[in-house]
């Protein structure tokens, strides 16, 4: 999809929400779960193209959220467009699960080739991160014959109850379903900027206090290392804030694993695909995965998931886990797709004009007290709001206040962790479009204050 105009800036044209808006909103209101984690601030999308998102009013916004990172190749991305309607056109489902298709070893092959996993994989399909999640679980504990896992303080893996069990990036997500399906330990995750230890980073490096509680605490008191079937870890932390983990933390997480037979699972569901200006988030950190999940860019705005395990962990008997949807032909279109296009300039594209838009971060960091921390890696990257850098206290208000000034300017982000914004356009964003969207975030802080 092409927009009628040449659009350089965002447009608005009515107040927001415009009419059209209210009036889905309202219908939305009276016939749709009120569960989901929706902002303040109220859009009603028709259209998208490129970076760009139209509501139904006819009013332009420069997206920097891409669906919560989703869109990888953009909005309705030409190539993407005609690889899922010739799909469309000639096998749309046939379940994968009871009959067989090329597609699916068409992109297992892909993946086995750039997942970072030693040796040949096995992938298993799924529709959602959350599905993806949930097959991990299962498949660790079918192979090691163990139950317990280890997850992270601000993590999240999904809603639904085995990925809620591992999920404590909020309360919302955990309030009103009791306890947890499976028996999981939370530790601390290596959050530098507010380094849960109280001891900030040491010589540059990260002072590995979690590592130290794992193995000197949580093993020798509730949680025995041969009891532990998975460690699982998100690199850079999504809805926890997009907060990256240190380089010898993620080393020592598998050493930790590869001496006490745990397996490493590795949540790339927000951070693969590019995101981070390398295929993986784990490929910053030099080694590789036991079991990978991935969802969320890797179709393209097309529900799909993936989870990719090293093969002989993959080994289990027909009927262990299976799904209706899962490995869709059409969905699958949109992934090789994209894949190919991540390949061909997307990703470079994100390590390039991440650093970009990093850096006009890092300007405004200088600029404002009221922002304590800029980080992240490629296209993944979150700004935190304090209420001065000198008491580095939580500002979640002002962190609303500013995402509404944006959306009210035509901007499109979104929050994560308590008082933080997170940065997730399309890879296909322009060093042109990051200096219109630092411009509205600059305004839009300036009016917030």
């Amino acid at each position: 999809m092409k927009p009628t105009i040449d659009v350089q800036r965002p447009i608005i044209k009515t107040e927001l929400p415009g009419p059209k808006a209210k009036e889905v909103i309202e219908a939305d209101r009276r016939y749709v779960t009120p569960s989901y984690p929706r902002p303040d601030y109220k859009l009603v999308a028709e259209k998208g193209y490129g970076v760009w998102i139209e509501d139904v009013d006819g009013n332009i916004f420069l997206d920097c959220n891409a669906g919560v990172a989703v869109c990888s190749t953009g909005h309705c991305h030409p190539e993407i467009v005609q690889a899922i309607s010739e799909q469309a056109s000639r096998l749309i489902h046939m379940c994968g699960t009871d009959f067989y298709y090329r597609h699916m070893p068409e992109l297992g092959k892909k993946l086995n080739e750039i997942c970072p996993i030693e040796g040949e994989t096995k992938t298993h399909f799924a529709n959602s991160g959350a599905e993806a999640i949930e097959t991990a679980l299962k498949l660790a504990m079918y192979h090691t014959r163990r139950q317990k896992f280890i997850s992270f303080f601000g993590s999240f893996h999904g809603r639904t109850l085995g990925a809620l069990s591992l999920t404590s990036s909020k309360k919302a997500q955990r309030l009103g379903f009791m306890r947890q399906a499976l028996d999981v330990i939370h530790v601390p995750y290596p959050y530098c900027y507010r380094c849960p230890f109280n001891k900030g980073k040491s010589n540059g490096k990260c002072c590995l206090g979690t590592i130290e509680w794992i193995e000197n605490r949580i093993f020798n008191t509730t949680t025995p290392p041969e009891e532990v079937a998975g460690i699982v870890l998100e690199v850079v932390q999504g809805e926890g804030g997009y907060i990256p983990a240190p380089v010898e933390f993620v080393r020592e997480i598998r050493r930790i694993c590869d001496e006490y037979g745990i397996l490493m699972i590795v949540d790339e569901v927000q951070s693969g695909m590019g995101r981070t200006g390398k295929m993986f988030a784990l490929e910053h950190y030099g080694v590789k995965a036991d079991i990978v999940c991935i969802a969320k860019g890797i179709g393209s705005g097309l529900p799909i998931g993936a989870c990719v395990a090293k093969s002989e962990i993959m080994s289990w008997h027909k009927g262990a886990h299976a799904s209706t949807f899962g490995g869709n032909p059409v969905c699958i279109a949109a992934a090789l797709k994209t894949i190919e296009l991540l390949e061909n300039g997307l990703i470079e594209n994100a390590r390039e004009v991440g650093n970009y838009l990093k850096e006009g971060l890092e300007k405004l960091k200088d600029k404002y007290d009221c922002i304590g921390d800029v980080r992240g890696l490629g296209l993944m990257l979150g700004v935190e709001f304090v209420e001065s850098k000198s008491t580095m206290k939580p500002n979640p208000a002002l962190r609303d206040k500013v995402e509404t000034a944006c959306f009210e300017r035509g901007l499109i982000i979104l929050g994560c962790g308590t008082n933080s914004i997170r940065w997730s356009p399309p890879l296909i964003i322009t060093k042109e479009n990051v200096d219109v969207a630092l411009e509205i975030f600059d305004d839009a802080i300036a009016a917030s204050i």
